[in-house]
């Protein structure tokens, strides 16, 4: 059975020890089985906290992250190279040390919007540099997920094609394409087939709606979805991710351009959320064993 999640900022905005603990309680009380948290600065998360947290809790974790633009690793500036491995190195550590098991996200370039394309030598910068990491990460049973997102967010991955193919180069087991219904609403074709294009190489999944708000209130065709991952029998991790103005994180939400009030009941949209994955996944299996 897939392990199902929920990213941390459905519950609060930040990391302090009281958010830590409503965040990690909630999470543990809506029978998720694990808690997504954002790692935008890996140094502001207080690691013996958050493990203490979470093994008491008998919660897995992951952790998720972007790179800004003075630590783009898809650069051609060497500086900028070097700073994007420091805190992909950093965020790696934080991972190992609170007992996470993934670290996903745009580790590739930076998580912003660019005006020009990505340039071939950019793009072997950052296959170099995740090469590196996938060896550290490996070491500690980590999976980096490489997150296909919209072309607003990054000009290197869009697609699950592109991500397979750069998983590809990259040539490290642990290093696996990490989808999200958001992003493959906006830039693929059809949304099952890029399921099944990812493939093997498919090792983290975001379910989240078009409008970012409840599952099923949007345009995404979640029939077509569950029937890929029920082709392909995937077996990873699926996590919630659903964002509002209600809860702030002033970096992420900011980057994110989360203006507007989705939802304001973060329980019940987490555990609307736990019943739609289970409901859907659960029927799209059933309809694959009587084909």
């Amino acid at each position: 059975m897939n392990k199902l999640g929920v990213h941390a900022l459905v519950w609060t905005g930040g990391w302090n020890p009281r958010e830590a603990a409503l965040a990690v309680e909630r999470t543990a009380e809506l029978g998720y089985d694990l808690i997504e948290i954002p790692a935008l600065d890996p140094a502001a998360i207080d690691v013996t906290l958050t493990r203490r947290l979470v093994e008491a809790s008998g919660l897995g974790i992951t952790v998720s992250l972007g790179l800004d633009g003075e630590a783009d690793i898809s650069s051609e500036d060497a500086d900028k190279v070097t700073r994007g491995e420091k805190v992909l190195n950093d965020a790696l550590a934080v991972t190992r040390d609170i007992g996470g098991t993934h670290m996903c996200g745009i580790l590739y370039s930076g998580f912003q919007k660019y005006a020009v394309p990505a340039t071939p030598r950019g793009v072997e910068n950052s296959v170099d540099v995740l090469r590196r990491i996938a060896g550290r990460a490996a070491a500690s049973s980590i999976t980096i997920g490489l997150e296909v997102v919209n072309r607003y967010e990054s000009n290197v991955l869009n697609t699950a094609r592109q991500a397979v193919d750069f998983c590809r180069r990259i040539d490290a087991p642990n290093v696996k394409v990490h989808l999200d219904t958001y992003h493959m609403n906006i830039e693929e074709n059809d949304i099952e087939q890029a399921i099944l294009t990812a493939g093997a190489d498919l090792g983290y999944f975001h379910i989240g709606e078009s409008n970012r708000g409840y599952l099923g209130a949007g345009n995404i065709d979640f029939d077509k979805v569950f029937r890929g991952l029920a082709r392909l029998d995937y077996r990873g991790p699926i996590t919630f991710e659903s964002f509002s103005s209600t809860v702030v994180d002033p970096r992420l939400s900011g980057i994110l351009a989360i203006w507007r009030n989705l939802w304001e009941d973060s329980r019940d949209l987490a555990g609307h959320a736990r019943d739609f994955i289970r409901a859907n996944l659960k029927a799209a299996r059933e309809a694959q064993l009587r084909q």
